[in-house]
């Protein structure tokens, strides 16, 4: 049986070198036969949280705040496998992606725990000028040990600033055949 999984892509371009790593695994994981739905988050307006503690699980929408997020909230909940996608902006995740981590909170508070645990997986896809990929790395495995996740592994494509470049890079086969060693 197919897995369920969830790609947010924060990156801010639709067509750059952090989508190209998105397309190349979303491949992968559909021709291993799993089902993939990827929230381009340039295109929600999605909020900050704003650490009130009014969140309840179990509600289908479970943050007080009406945005961008309505829809994610759901699909999260179902997923086996959630993978993020960022460009590196100061040596981390992108804002809007940073910032729909944050939101998944809502999903820890109040009537249950429905984001920690639960045998989900995870995977990191990130794009960047350079190849200082360290802090980032080190955000994703803290937050992996909170959220006790399964990490499936990592695809960095250091060297990459223009819209374009990663074309004919090894990076993106390596996110193909991540996409479909998922069992």
């Amino acid at each position: 049986m197919g897995k369920r999984i969830v790609i947010l892509n924060g990156s801010p371009r639709k067509n750059g070198n952090t989508s190209a790593l998105v397309r190349a695994f979303r491949e992968g994981t559909e021709s291993a036969g799993h089902t993939v739905i990827e929230f381009f988050l340039g295109d929600r307006e999605i909020h900050g949280c704003r650490g009130c503690f009014g969140g309840r699980s179990g509600r289908e929408c479970p943050c007080v705040q009406r945005d961008g997020m309505a829809d994610i909230y759901p699909a999260v909940r179902e997923s086996d496998m959630l993978v993020l996608a960022s460009p590196l902006y100061y040596w981390t995740v992108s804002g809007q992606l940073k910032t729909a981590i944050d939101r998944l909170f809502a999903l820890e508070e109040g009537d249950g725990n429905l984001l920690r645990g639960h045998g989900r997986a995870s995977a990191l896809l990130m794009a960047a000028e350079g190849y200082g990929f360290e802090d980032a790395l080190a955000y994703y495995d803290h937050l992996m040990d909170h959220l006790q996740w399964r990490n499936l592994g990592h695809v960095l494509a250091g060297g990459v600033m223009d819209v374009g470049d990663i074309q004919g890079r090894q990076e993106l086969e390596e996110a193909r055949a991540l996409g479909a060693s998922i069992t």
